[in-house]
Formats: C-alpha cells, structure tokens, sequence
C-alpha cells in the first residue's frame, strides 16, 4: 500500500525531477539548433528511419525549388523511397504557414479545393538493388486536391490514414505575380567584411499592387542556397521612391560568402571517380569511402562548378535512376588535430535536408584525430560542406571549416508577404532570383 500510494501522490522530490527532466529535453532541442520543436513539423524533417532521398522540385526541373504559382498548370514533382521496401499506404495534405513557417489562422477549407487529404497511388519496387526499396511518386497539384491562396505551404506525408503518424514534411510555396523584384549581389561595401561577405541591393517595383503601409504590412525574407537557419527576416525598406522600395543597405543585407561546395560523384559504383578513394561490396550493401578532407579556412579561394548544395540523381550503371540506382554507405573523413569544445560538426546540404540532426553530425576518432560520418545515399551526384553550430545555436557557421570569400558563387531568393490588418494570413505576392556570379 505504500508503493501504491506513493504512486498517486508524488513526493515533491518527484514532481522537481519531472520538472527538471522537461527542461532537459527542452536544453536538448536547443541544442539541435532549433529553439522550436514545431520545426520538426514546419520544416523539411524526416521522421522515419525507412524514408531515404526525398525530392520536391518543380515539374522537369529537379534543381530547382519548389515554388510554383498560384491558378497556373505549373505542378511539383515529390519522390521518395522507403527502404522496408514493401507497399504502406501513405498519404497527405497541406498545411497553409506564415512568413515564419508556423501554421496559419486558416481553416482547410480556406486554403484547400478538392479533398482535404490524398494518397499517393503511384509507386514501384526496386530492381537488381543490394538496398532494396519501394519508390513513391506524385504530381502536384492534382485535381484531388490543389492550393487556392498564395504563400508558405507543408507538405505532409503520413501513414495509414493517420495525420499524427507522420513520415516526413516539406515545405513548398505558391506565389502570386504582383509585384517586381531587381537587384544584384555585390562585395560587401564596408572595409571590414569586403573580403568575405556579399551584400545584396534590390529594389521591389509595386507597379499597380497597393500595400497601404510597406513598413508594417510587408515582410521580406532572403534564403542563401535554399538555407533557412541563416535566411535574413523582416527587412523594411530603406527609402521609398513612387511606388519602388528601395533596399541598398550596407549591413542589414550582408551574408557570409562561404566557400564553393565540395562534392562527389556516385553515379557509378563499377569505377572510382574523383574524390572516391575506395569502393568495397558486400552482398548486402556498397561502401565508397570518399577522399580525406581538410579546412578550406586559411586557404585561398578556387573557383570551382558547383550546384549550391544540392544533389542529383542518377546512376550510370543501369537505364531507370529512379528503380534502379542503388544506395552506398558514403564515408566522410575530416582531419582536424583537436575537436570543437563547444559545438559539433555537421555535414551541410540537401543531402541532409539542410538541417542539423544526429543523421549529419559528425563523431570525433581520436585514433584517426578526424571527424567522421557515415550517409547511407542513393547513387548520383552531390554537393557538401561541413558547419559548426553551437550548442546553443541555431545558425550553423562555415568560417572554421570552409573559409569565407566575397567571390563565391552562391544562388539568392528574395520572398515578399504582404498581410492588411484584418486579414489571417501572408500573401507570397512575389519572388525574386538572385546570384552572385552575375555582374551588374
């Protein structure tokens, strides 16, 4: 009977170390970088183990983002592969956000024409794979169901008709042509970031679009190669000129340069292409173990092609990448004499959805005195760095490893939301493209 009570009336002991656990998992999500746990709803998150190589792009464009506009035939494309390699029934639906990617005020209805939830028909199973797998397919929208307003959208994808089991999410947008967005990318103006950081100067022409108060009906946000954590939020024009806002500040604009990514080619598994210094097989799996890395911070800048981060699909040893490329365990080797004391090591790109989760941390061999980590990846072409984020970050930083450079070639997105007092969400009423290797 003592147990039995003390079961239903904790000690205050009890109820302090249930307190204290619940800061600790809230410390531990802070040290992932995300000081949000919605993030792993309203962002790009897998959140089981089975799925591999999830692609949103537009419709024959597979590099491209997914952003389409609204009332127009334009349509997405999603893959993806689930390694148990059997049928589940998987589903989805959309989820309107605001500006900052948390979920509107809208109901369904509001934003939703045709049914509210869908399931992905369309699949095929692996062939002649060591990694086997089933690989899904949608096109997006459809006359099931299809976005009705503009602005920041997720796409959910779950299990068995359950909305709470959830797979994975990512985010798409649907844009409205009201407006113009021009502008360049040039060194940074001020003396003490000129060699390694890139200024952005743009202007947004409203034309015939009316926005009452620019100030405090419009948000504008910048993604530097498709990144979120470092994107720059809630810009407000410097000046104003007729119906043109203008933005030519010198430091409320700056991003780091970075480096141009590295990559590897794995597109083929019969032969070792550069950077792959070895690649082994078994039965159940390959392993390609890529060349050793170094930091690039001290080291002067090389123009190089890259695709800012992202990867392709593909295989060179059979006819259908998309059924029959196989998946490899990728190695990544980093030699550094000491670790970082006070933050982690992550390897950075689409391949790890650009966020910054156990999958892509690096682990410290004090044998090899490198950082090490293991992707399992299907074949095709990728593009990497390595960043450091604090433990209590949620900024990724590339100085330490990859250096920083003004010249850099890098893709920018500006996005503009407009709300009017009253309404309950953020219009996306336009998008502009920017990139840093085009002169003025």
């Amino acid at each position: 009977m003592h147990y039995i009570k003390h079961s239903l009336f904790p000690s205050w002991q009890n109820i302090l170390l249930v307190f204290m656990f619940s800061l600790f998992l809230s410390h531990l999500t802070a040290k992932a970088g995300y000081n949000n746990i919605d993030f792993f709803l309203y962002g790009d998150f897998i959140h089981k183990n089975n799925i591999k190589t999830v692609l949103f792009s537009q419709k024959d464009f597979e590099l491209s983002d997914p952003i389409i506009r609204l009332n127009t035939s334009e349509k997405l494309i999603l893959r993806f592969d689930d390694l148990d390699a059997d049928f589940k029934h998987y589903s989805y639906t959309i989820i309107h956000c605001d500006a900052h990617w948390q979920p509107s005020e809208l109901r369904d209805f509001e934003y939703i024409e045709g049914f509210y939830e869908d399931e992905i028909r369309d699949f095929r199973r692996s062939v002649n794979t060591r990694v086997p797998y089933t690989h899904y397919f949608l096109e997006f929208p459809n006359h099931n169901l299809r976005p009705s307003l503009s602005g920041n959208y997720i796409l959910k994808v779950f299990v068995n008709g359950d909305r709470e089991n959830v797979a994975f999410t990512r985010r798409f947008m649907v844009f409205e042509e009201r407006i113009n967005v021009d502008g360049y990318v040039q060194q940074a103006n001020l003396v003490r970031y000129r060699d390694r950081k890139q200024q952005l100067m743009f202007n947004i022409n409203l034309g015939n679009y009316r926005i009452s108060n620019p100030y405090r009906d419009m948000n504008v946000v910048i993604a530097q190669n498709g990144r979120w954590d470092n994107a720059i939020r809630n810009i407000d024009p410097k000046s104003i000129q007729g119906n043109t806002l203008v933005y030519d500040y010198e430091d409320k604009t700056l991003f780091e340069g970075g480096n141009e990514f590295r990559r590897f080619d794995i597109r083929s598994l019969r032969y070792m292409s550069e950077r792959v210094n070895d690649i082994q097989s078994s039965r159940r799996h390959w392993d390609v173990y890529l060349s050793a890395d170094y930091r690039r911070s001290f080291h002067r800048y090389v123009s190089d092609d890259d695709i800012n981060g992202r990867f392709q699909i593909r295989t060179q040893d059979a006819r259908n990448s998309d059924i029959e490329g196989d998946y490899a365990w990728v190695h990544f080797h980093l030699p550094m004499e000491t670790t970082i004391q006070s933050g982690h090591i992550y390897v950075m790109g689409a391949l790890t959805d650009w966020t910054f989760t156990e999958e892509g941390k690096m682990n410290y061999n004090f044998g090899e005195k490198a950082y090490e980590l293991s992707l399992l990846l299907k074949q095709g072409y990728y593009n990497y760095k390595y960043a450091v984020l604090e433990n209590e970050g949620a900024v990724a930083d590339v100085l330490y490893t990859e250096g920083s450079h003004s010249m850099t070639e890098n893709d920018y997105t500006i996005y503009v939301y407009h709300r009017e007092p009253g309404d309950l969400y953020d219009r996306l009423v336009g998008i502009g493209h920017l990139n840093s290797s085009i002169p003025r």
